[in-house]
């Protein structure tokens, strides 16, 4: 685990109604063998009880952001696959929504919504991978909010 993947679980975790699993495994078949192309070790799997979702949360400051698109297309072309297994090893029920949320700095943000324009529209059976999420990592500075409750310190000029 790298340094901002560290910051990023903190902030996940101040949502009270989130619990977070870090480098979890998600594997489209079941079984003892992980099938290649059939896996990945997603950043954070966290889970919010609130609003019943389930997010695929990765962390980035490439400066090409290839590895986080390539893996975001993977994602795309086995979606519905994807959160059956997500339900399935995970056990959360199968209604809920699954969600890439992507954290990266400001600066790659246009860039990325443009590569995010070109992903595939729909994965097998034409169910389609949500739009991710974004949120940069300037946002989720461990100064920036209250660590019990994920939300904004009140800044000096609203005292």
């Amino acid at each position: 685990m790298d340094y901002f993947q560290g910051v990023v679980v903190e902030y996940l975790r101040a949502d009270r109604a989130s619990f977070v699993n870090t480098e979890c495994l998600l594997q489209l078949e079941p079984g003892e063998y992980l099938a290649k192309g059939k896996h990945w070790y997603c950043d954070v799997v966290a889970v919010n009880f609130r609003e019943s979702k389930v997010f695929l949360s990765e962390i980035s400051y490439s400066s090409t952001l290839h590895p986080l698109v390539k893996r975001l297309k993977s994602w795309a072309e086995s979606w519905p696959l994807l959160c059956a297994a997500v339900a399935r090893d995970c056990g959360v029920p199968s209604s809920w929504e699954v969600r890439p949320w992507l954290f990266i700095p400001d600066d790659r943000r246009p860039a990325l919504q443009k590569k995010l324009a070109l992903l595939p529209g729909s994965g097998v059976s034409g169910i389609c991978m949500p739009e991710p999420k974004i949120t940069s990592l300037e946002q989720v500075a461990p100064w920036k909010y209250r660590s019990w409750n994920q939300k904004s310190y009140k800044s000096e000029a609203d005292d």
